[in-house]
């Protein structure tokens, strides 16, 4: 029985606020677990639901080094699902209303928590074979663990896995306060080791001291060795693509599933999506504001409203598209004020063609990629994403720029061999993704038995975690026999 230890600062169901969230809540359900042992560990925020918080039990505790000091942490646990989940309490660094704060704040909130995860096997009772990080809070534990918990025989066998869902966030600060704060021997604050461009930096060090590097999908994991996309890295995981893999997510079927999803009006499969999804484009239509109008064109977004997702293209287009075409956007999220305000704005003044919900919920959102006819997703990079894997399996047409995840999972509508699963983009331009759009569009509206087959053929899509688990079984095999 092998042991895997997820380290996350999120994780469905006890805290999101990305995508992060979703990865780790669902992932290690889908292991074998004849053959792994899968368990996860967080922090304990206060700003937890109260209601998952009344089932943790307290279990151990102790006290953690940090720099010259020491810290008091706390194990709490319990099962989800089948999968044992550790929180880590110490109400110092997990309180607050939200889970993030400044990074001058969370650099020493991570650095804790990194330490506390390390120092917590021998409390628990269970020692890892590989733990499998994610993200730059997490980017320290493979730096400790080769480097201060080396002199620990227990400890020496142990491999780490660091995961990049976002190389734009890298947990970077001072260079000489995060030498104070972690307790790192000098040597770890180097151009070969975290240092970059006179900074520490958090996501650096899970790529020089891990033992695995993966990403969330292949093109991603090649996009990021470049200047465009490595955001400052690219040289370091050029040095490291001998240990660098991409591996695409996966989507929870058994959270999105038309056919059995409760926060949907009308439940659907391939057999009757033509019948029923119209329905619930009525109650979307309804829920939004928007006339009833069953042969309108009705666009989708669910997503942050920043530059990284393609909102400065859709800002370019927006007013004269809305003006000249016969369309309407149902749209849901937060994000920069500008594009909160953008979307406002021209719900006024388009009332029948856009309705914008300014916040989040999760039933809009299902009746989102239920009811509508297209999804828009213009990112300007997607490590993976999940949207365009959940509009699929509702039978939602993506429209999606051929970046990252999207280029990997959309394969694009060729109307001579009646193949492909969506509607794509190559360069980030916003005339390009309105003639892509409107290409959309004149499908829907003149060739329906087309549009329909586009549809099951984007339902017939796997990409379920049952199709990259295999990848995650392998890479921890190999390492188990490397390390033994």
């Amino acid at each position: 029985m092998k042991k895997i230890l997820f380290a996350a600062s999120e994780a469905l169901p006890f805290i999101k606020t990305g995508g992060l969230a979703d990865v780790v809540g669902s992932l290690p359900k889908y292991f074998n677990r004849s053959e792994f042992d899968v368990r996860v560990i967080l922090p304990k925020y206060a700003c937890m639901d109260e209601g998952l918080a009344g089932r943790l039990k307290q279990t151990a505790d102790f006290t953690v080094s940090l720099g010259w000091r020491r810290q008091y942490a706390g194990i709490l646990e319990t099962e989800v699902d089948g999968i044992r989940y550790y929180l880590v309490d110490n109400e110092f660094y997990f309180a607050g209303d939200r889970p993030y704060g400044e990074i001058y704040q969370d650099v020493e909130k991570f650095a804790f928590f990194s330490r506390a995860v390390l120092d917590a096997f021998g409390e628990i009772g269970f020692w890892p074979d590989i733990i499998h990080c994610n993200d730059w809070q997490t980017g320290l534990i493979p730096v400790y663990l080769k480097t201060m918990y080396q002199q620990q025989e227990a400890y020496r066998k142990i491999r780490t896995v660091f995961s990049i869902h976002n190389i734009r966030f890298q947990g970077r600060w001072i260079l000489n306060e995060i030498k104070d704060v972690t307790g790192l021997g000098a040597d770890v604050f180097t151009p070969k080791g975290i240092e970059t461009y006179g900074e520490a930096n958090y996501l650096k060090g899970g790529i020089v001291y891990s033992d695995i590097v993966t990403t969330v999908s292949k093109s991603y994991a090649m996009e990021i060795m470049t200047p465009e996309g490595g955001e400052g890295l690219d040289g370091v995981l050029r040095y490291y693509s001998y240990k660098l893999f991409g591996i695409l997510n996966g989507l929870d079927y058994r959270e999105y599933n038309p056919a059995a999803d409760r926060r949907i009006p009308y439940r659907y499969s391939r057999s009757n999506v033509g019948a029923v999804k119209p329905k619930n484009k009525r109650k979307l239509q309804e829920a939004m504001g928007l006339p009833q109008s069953p042969d309108t064109f009705l666009i989708g977004m669910v997503s942050r409203m920043t530059d990284q997702k393609g909102f400065d293209l859709v800002a370019y287009i927006l007013d004269s598209f809305l003006a000249g075409e016969n369309v309407q956007f149902a749209v849901l999220g937060t994000g920069e004020a500008r594009y909160e305000n953008m979307f406002r704005y021209f719900a006024e003044k388009y009332p029948d063609k856009l309705s914008a919900n300014i916040g989040y919920s999760e039933d809009m959102a299902h009746l989102i990629y239920a009811g509508a006819d297209a999804f828009l997703m213009p990112s300007l990079f997607e490590p993976c994403g999940l949207s365009q894997l959940i509009s699929l399996r509702y039978g939602t047409v993506p429209v999606v720029r051929e970046t990252g995840g999207l280029r990997d999972t959309i394969e694009p509508y060729n109307k001579y061999t009646q193949e492909g699963c969506g509607f794509s983009f190559a360069n980030y331009n916003a005339d390009e993704m309105a003639f892509v759009l409107r290409a959309a569009k004149a499908l829907y509206e003149s060739e329906q038995e087309n549009w329909h087959n586009l549809m099951l053929r984007g339902m017939e899509r796997d990409f379920s975690w049952e199709s990259s688990i295999e990848a995650y079984e392998s890479l921890y095999e190999d390492m188990c026999r490397v390390s033994g």
